[in-house]
Order: C-alpha cells, then structure tokens, then sequence
C-alpha cells in the first residue's frame, strides 16, 4: 500500500512575526486547496516569548522583563498558555479537518498527529508515553489553568516522561483546517521562564516554579546523550512518518510565497493591536 506524501519544511531559525505568520499562510493555502498538508520544522530568532491567542497581557505577562532579556515577544493563532522558545524544536502541522484520517473532535485528533512526536521520543530512546487527565480536578484544570505558564498547565494527550511534559503543543481549526503546533523542549532555562509572568507575590512565584519542576522536563535533562537540534530533527521527522504513516517530501518556499508571509508578518504579527489587543 503507498503512503500519502506530504510536504516537508525546514525553515530554520526565523522571527516570531514570520514564524507565526508561515504557520497562518499554510493554513490559508491549504484551505484553497493550493498546498498539500505539510509539515514544518523551525527555529526561533531572537529568543521569544510567545503567548495564546486568549491570554491578557497586562494582566499575565511582565513585559519590562521580556525586554530586559532581549526577548522576541508574538500572539499566536492558536490558544493555549505561555511558552519561552529557545533551546527547542518546534513543529507545526497543517491538514484538512476532512482528512480520512483526522478524527472530527479536537482532542482525538490532537492525539492522532501527537502520534509523530511520541515516535520521535522514541527514536530518541525516550520512554515517552501518552498522560490523560482522570481526577475531576485535573478535567476541571484543563478549563481555568491556573498558570499563564504552558508547560505548567495540564492537556489531554500530555506527551510525559517519568510523569513530567516533555511537549506541548496547541491547536485551531480555521477554514476546514487543523493547525497544530508545539515545543519540543531539550534545554530549559526555568528561572528565566518565572521572569516573564506575573505574580501577586514572591512567595507564590516560587511556590508555582517548585511545582513546575514536579510537572514539565527538558530532554537533555533526563537522557544520557546529549540530543542536539540536528537529532530531534533527524528522529522527529522519521517519528512522524512513521506516526502518521506518510512519506515527507522536502520543500522550499517559493519567493512569491516568502514575500507574502512577509507581508503578513509586518501587517499582523509586528502589529501591536495583534499582540497586545486583550
């Protein structure tokens, strides 16, 4: 039986503008029916902090510290909390909602595509596994996180290694497609995360980071080898082949498509009424 191809794109290390803003041009162009699904792999450039589509930031973020550390800062499409991009790989995930093999609710399908990441932990040699929430309590977290933070806040299909997220991601749907994307975390910087939200007290800032090293770990903090970005490409790509069972073809952008991912980079994701609307 032939598998389906699907492109595949690399674009490296790029600004949160155009990062955000390929990931809603894909989507756009999936939509007319003028690009395939595709999945990409990229890098951020500076550093950045990027938040969900529903966070306040007045009331979340303290951005005289995401200043002060010379970070990018970016509203993202999708929902979700707080994610500090730096020593990680992100992922994105561009298909139809009618897919024959996309599952129609958000969360089954979340856990289909996630299947790519927990083979690439595989690959890895990573015992990762799926984590679900079971306790009322955990369900009820998944509603009101009490955290801005995203690797704090529980989710279904949590990707977990000795019970801590190794992975977070988030979704939308728009225009009959899915985008999925996430953070692949191999080295985490936690006292420089806790800077960039906001506390009512000191005690509860540390109170919330002790907790936070009970729930969410980098890879390089529980492997022996040290995995660097060139491997978690290598073993994430061929995990979502093998996850997905597709075949991915590489693919560069054309210069009539970079310059409209720039056009829409400047005009939404540069725009502060975007960044800072709510």
């Amino acid at each position: 039986m032939t598998k389906e191809t699907w492109r595949f794109i690399d674009t490296g290390n790029s600004s949160p503008s155009f990062n955000m803003a390929l990931d809603e041009a894909l989507l756009d162009w999936h939509s007319t029916g003028d690009f395939p699904p595709v999945i990409r792999f990229y890098g951020w450039n500076p550093a950045t902090l990027s938040i969900g589509y529903f966070q306040k930031v007045e009331k979340e973020i303290d951005m005289d510290a995401v200043k002060e550390l010379n970070l990018g800062f970016v509203r993202r499409p999708t929902g979700g909390r707080g994610v500090l991009h730096e020593h990680e790989l992100t992922y994105s995930v561009i298909v139809s909602e009618e897919h024959p093999d996309m599952p129609k609710t958000v969360t089954e399908a979340y856990r289909v595509i996630s299947e790519g990441i927990l083979q690439g932990f595989h690959l890895l040699g990573l015992d990762a596994y799926f984590s679900v929430p079971k306790t009322e309590e955990q369900k009820a977290s998944l509603k009101n996180p009490r955290s801005a933070v995203c690797f704090d806040a529980p989710s279904w299909y949590e990707l977990v290694v000795e019970g801590r997220k190794v992975a977070g991601s988030a979704q939308t749907r728009q225009k009959g497609v899915i985008l999925q994307h996430g953070s692949i975390l191999l080295d985490l910087d936690e006292d420089k995360l806790f800077r960039l939200f906001k506390y009512s007290n000191d005690r509860i800032k540390e109170k919330m980071q002790a907790a936070f090293k009970e729930k969410a770990v980098a890879i390089n903090a529980i492997t022996d080898k040290q995995i660097t970005i060139d491997m978690a490409k290598k073993a994430f790509k061929e995990g979502f082949e093998r996850g997905l069972n597709i075949e991915l073809q590489e693919y560069e952008l054309t210069q009539e498509q970079l310059a409209y991912v720039e056009k829409l980079a400047k005009e939404r994701y540069e725009n502060d009424e975007w960044n800072f609307r709510r």
